[in-house]
């Protein structure tokens, strides 16, 4: 995966947890969000959709969470489950998998790689 393409989707994932929760269902080849060109947009994309995550999960109830999410594609059903696997395998392990990709970018490029669970080799603060 592109280094672009894979930050600009680390940065948007948190925003997908308003979509989730907000609507029943995505279609995905139709959901083309402007892209993101420069560091100071991913940064603030990533900020942006952290805070708004943040917001729609305060703001809704266990019970909505249990009801169904679709993933269309082409209008065919790619997945559906209830709101709250889906918001863990499609937000927060997505994320999880997207970033340590990022982390390998870093050391092909020879840029330290910055604490994320814990102490990395490059990352001396512990």
């Amino acid at each position: 995966m592109p280094l672009g393409y894979l930050a600009e989707l680390v940065a948007r994932l948190p925003s997908w947890t308003v979509f989730m929760i907000k609507q029943d269902e995505l279609e995905l080849t139709t959901h083309k969000p402007q892209p993101l060109r420069t560091s100071r947009e991913l940064v603030q994309a990533l900020d942006d959709g952290v805070a708004e995550g943040r917001e729609a999960l305060a703001n809704t109830t266990d019970e909505h969470l249990m009801k169904p999410w679709r993933l269309l594609v082409n209008r065919r059903v790619a997945g559906e489950q209830p709101r709250h696997i889906i918001l863990r395998d499609a937000v927060f392990n997505h994320l999880a998998h997207h970033r340590g990709q990022l982390t390998v970018y870093l050391r092909l490029n020879d840029v330290p790689v910055p604490a994320i669970y814990g102490p990395s080799a490059d990352d001396g603060s512990f």
